[in-house]
């Protein structure tokens, strides 16, 4: 995944509109550091991953410590709920601290927390480092979301967001899986001291080759509460609530989807799931290529073909075939959810990359867990369709918002 970071001389994107945004940055580089990009990369994948390696570990959890699969599954959304309170507040508490520190020390935060994880005698103990890592996970990303534009020459801005953010559906594809076959081989403490291993890793790199990233001006309160009267910011971040409580909605029980509505075989679920994964990685560059020139028509685009294979899944998804290509269908679009929604908060907010990046990250945590929560309360008071109908009217009102914005001369 980060061999795609090391091509500096890939031709530029033409007309890219953010690369007006990055060069109003305070600090918009002339040459690229591809690199740096590269590590930022893994250090992506290293936090996702932390984030979300127990749901392949709940019932081997649950088991050696003695809790339910429910009450494990506390160690997933504790750490997203933590997640978005700590994205707007790290960014405040670090003041002017050279964004570089930061970023180190929150990845070495992460493979402590994967140590202690490991090493955790009891469930408390364990939930305690998981929260720790729900610290790590806000704080990152509050900054590495916008960090392309302090990277990267500004015409190259959007490839560079692209291949950061590319770090995720790597995470999906290869991380969450290989953490649970580490879990399945040699036990849950392996998969998290592996996690660790991992972390130490980013650390090294970071360490290496990432440039001083000077804060020029620290992001405060009343910075936070100024984006929300941004237009576009404010579209933005509705944008990423509706979308993110529509997808988890449906997509935390995809496994039951896929097997109660598409007639799918248990053993078929996983592949399928590595294919998700593979096609969100897809999307992700697409979208990357694409929201450079059209931000807005890009994100439009995406959200209407989520609320579209959401919305059929309950009909042409009724069917092994019409499954597994709504599935496909859906995985190519949300793929490309993150990189054109982070470009878009970059775009309305080019001189308060941070603070609008910082708020966005909350909003997307927030909305992650609420999603969950009201997904599975629709499927355990009515029915799987019902959910799927839900969460593609979420989809559609996302849509709403993201039509409410057309005008917005940023994101044209």
């Amino acid at each position: 995944m980060t061999t795609s970071a090391t091509a500096p001389d890939t031709p530029d994107m033409p007309d890219a509109p953010s690369a007006a945004s990055a060069a109003e940055a305070p600090d918009a580089p002339v040459r690229s550091r591809w690199a740096a990009v590269g590590t930022v990369t893994v250090a992506t994948f290293l936090v996702v991953t932390a984030e979300q390696l127990p749901i392949g570990l709940l019932t081997s959890v649950g088991s050696a410590l003695a809790v339910s699969e429910g009450t494990a599954g506390l160690m997933v959304t504790l750490p997203s709920l933590i997640a978005a309170v700590a994205a707007p507040v790290v960014p405040v508490l670090a003041g002017r601290l050279d964004r570089r520190l930061l970023l180190i020390g929150l990845v070495a935060l992460t493979a402590l927390a994967g140590l202690g994880s490991a090493l955790a005698p009891t469930y408390p103990l364990l939930l305690a480092a998981r929260a720790v890592v729900g610290v790590a996970i806000g704080g990152f990303w509050a900054v590495a979301g916008g960090l392309a534009v302090r990277l990267v020459a500004p015409a190259h801005v959007p490839r560079a967001t692209a291949v950061i953010f590319g770090g995720v559906g790597a995470a999906n594809v290869f991380g969450v899986p290989i953490g649970a076959v580490i879990g399945e081989l040699a036990g849950w403490r392996a998969a998290f001291g592996a996690l660790g291993g991992l972390g130490f890793v980013a650390l090294l790199g970071l360490l290496a080759v990432l440039p001083p990233l000077k804060a020029t001006r620290p992001v405060g309160l009343r910075d936070l509460a100024a984006q929300l009267r941004d237009p576009g910011v404010r579209a933005g971040v509705v944008a990423t609530f509706l979308i993110v409580i529509g997808h988890f909605a449906a997509y935390t029980y995809i496994s039951p989807v896929l097997q109660d509505l598409s007639g799918l075989g248990a053993e078929l679920v996983g592949p399928l799931l590595f294919g998700f994964g593979l096609a969100g990685i897809a999307g992700n560059f697409v979208a990357g290529a694409a929201v450079a020139r059209r931000p807005h028509r890009t994100v439009l685009v995406i959200v209407t073909a989520l609320a579209l294979a959401v919305l059929l899944f309950p009909v042409a998804g009724a069917g092994p075939v019409g499954g597994i290509v709504l599935l496909g269908v859906w995985g190519l679009a949300f793929g490309g959810v993150s990189v054109s929604l982070q470009t878009w908060m970059i775009k309305a907010a080019p001189q308060a990359v941070e603070a609008a990046s910082a708020l966005w990250v909350a909003v997307f945590n927030l909305a992650i867990g609420l999603g969950a929560l009201v997904g599975g309360t629709i499927v355990n008071s009515v029915t799987l369709r019902g959910d799927l109908w839900a969460a593609g009217g979420v989809l559609v009102l996302a849509g709403v918002a993201v039509w409410s914005a057309r005008r917005n001369p940023s994101l044209r």
